[in-house]
């Protein structure tokens, strides 16, 4: 049972990355009726929002997109930094909700980044912890109880993760709409990118889960 729930996760999984690439191509092609490239639309929606000490840098890569609260930078692609396109207004504005959720000291944020200290370094250890935990079953249940209870935290990161991205896309498309970046039909659009976007998190965080209940019941069938 563990397995075939693995497994049609795996396969949502795959499913929605495939859908999220696709979009942002299609989107990507849609030029945006103002003209504004992201790192201007960036830029803007950080102004207007009252923030003045976050930078807009590009990064290499593809989808590399997102904010840094250690160094209070917003970093785009170079598709979404130099694009004017839809998917360019979508992510950047997406990326500065994040930062004005930084600015506004939102809860959800404020409780990730505390996490992220602990699972930076948790992770280097706990997939060989819980190997190690999987291969001593039948003699000792601690390495086991210990991975499991590492891998709930990371769990726990992944849905916290969740109202995170959703708040930050709720505040771009507010933004973008009310200042008018995106004409009724590229706001559609956005929505819809940005839809795909947090989908994403969603699975990861369904697929968290489901490989904890499955780690549990290993652990939960040794001690009966």
């Amino acid at each position: 049972m563990g397995l075939l729930i693995a497994l049609i996760v795996m396969g949502v999984s795959f499913y929605v990355q495939w859908r999220l690439k696709s979009k942002f191509e299609e989107y990507s092609q849609v030029g945006l009726s103002n003209g504004m490239s992201g790192k201007e639309i960036a830029e803007t929606m950080l102004r207007e929002s009252g923030i003045y000490d976050v930078r807009v840098v590009s990064v290499e890569g593809r989808l590399t997109d997102h904010y840094n609260p250690q160094d209070k930078t917003v970093n785009l692609s170079p598709d979404v930094y130099y694009g004017r396109s839809v998917a360019a207004a979508a992510v950047a504005s997406h990326e500065c909700g994040h930062a004005v959720q930084h600015a506004t000291a939102y809860s959800w944020l404020q409780f990730r980044s505390q996490m992220v200290p602990f699972l930076s370094i948790a992770s280097q250890y706990m997939q060989w912890i819980i190997l190690i935990g999987v291969l001593l079953i039948n003699t000792s249940i601690i390495p086991l109880a210990i991975g499991v209870a590492l891998f709930a935290v990371t769990t726990l990161f992944s849905f916290i993760t969740l109202p995170v991205e959703y708040d930050a896309s709720n505040r771009a498309l507010a933004w973008i709409q009310k200042n008018r970046i995106v004409n009724e039909r590229e706001y559609i659009m956005s929505a819809d990118a940005l839809k795909w976007a947090a989908r994403t998190y969603l699975v990861a965080a369904i697929g968290s889960l489901a490989t904890l209940l499955y780690y549990v019941s290993l652990l939960m069938g040794r001690r009966d």
